[in-house]
């Protein structure tokens, strides 16, 4: 009896040495090892990849879309006001995904309908017109997750002319913005070009200061 209960505290002992040391190593050092390494090698990831206005300010996350109901402003992709195609209305973090409706739902079909007819509607100005037929697929769906913070350069471009006219600035100038904040195809083959507009947006409230 004895040596049973001996035995057993040997190795309970055991079992709570072992749990202790790899709660210090799992649970301390480990995660201390990690945001080392990443605050060295990647601080601007580690912390959230802010993006920040000429003041220093924090703006936003290059990784988080944000909704602007300014028209002076280029548009993210529909997941504010014009088209209700997502589940994430106002680009919320605590809520994404999409409304996995299929493309012939009704709803699905109004919704990007109305988002075509906005976008015609709202760039068309000063004589440049956008035909139904130029619009792209992103500027009347939502992403998967609701919170994609780029869109296509072709959706930038044609929102060029109105965000030039409600900024006083010339559409050579606003051009010039989207093609410095145009990123190319990761490694030159992976994705597609695009365009992250928070940054595009900071860029352009510099430049209509100037």
């Amino acid at each position: 009896m004895n040596n049973s209960v001996g035995n057993t505290g040997r190795v309970l002992w055991a079992g709570l040495r072992a749990l202790l040391v790899l709660t210090v190593i799992t649970g301390v050092l480990y995660p201390l090892a990690v945001t080392g390494i990443a605050q060295l090698a990647f601080p601007g990831k580690a912390n959230g990849s802010e993006i920040k206005d000429a003041s220093g300010r924090v703006v936003g996350s290059a990784l988080i879309g944000q909704s602007y109901e300014d028209l002076r402003w280029f548009q993210p992709r529909p997941s504010d006001g014009l088209g209700v195609n997502s589940v994430n209305t106002q680009y919320e973090l605590i809520l994404s995904g999409a409304t996995n409706r299929s493309g012939d739902n009704e709803d699905l079909v109004r919704w990007v309908t109305e988002a075509k007819a906005a976008v015609v509607r709202d760039n068309s100005v000063n004589g440049y017109t956008v035909k139904p037929s130029d619009v792209p697929a992103d500027a009347i769906t939502s992403s998967g997750s609701g919170l994609d913070p780029h869109i296509s350069p072709e959706y930038a471009k044609i929102q060029v002319h109105r965000v030039a006219e409600k900024n006083h600035l010339t559409v050579a100038q606003v051009d010039r913005l989207v093609a410095d904040h145009t990123d190319d195809r990761v490694l030159g083959f992976i994705g597609e070009p695009r365009v992250n507009v928070l940054e595009l947006n900071v860029a352009l409230k510099e430049a209509a200061k100037g």
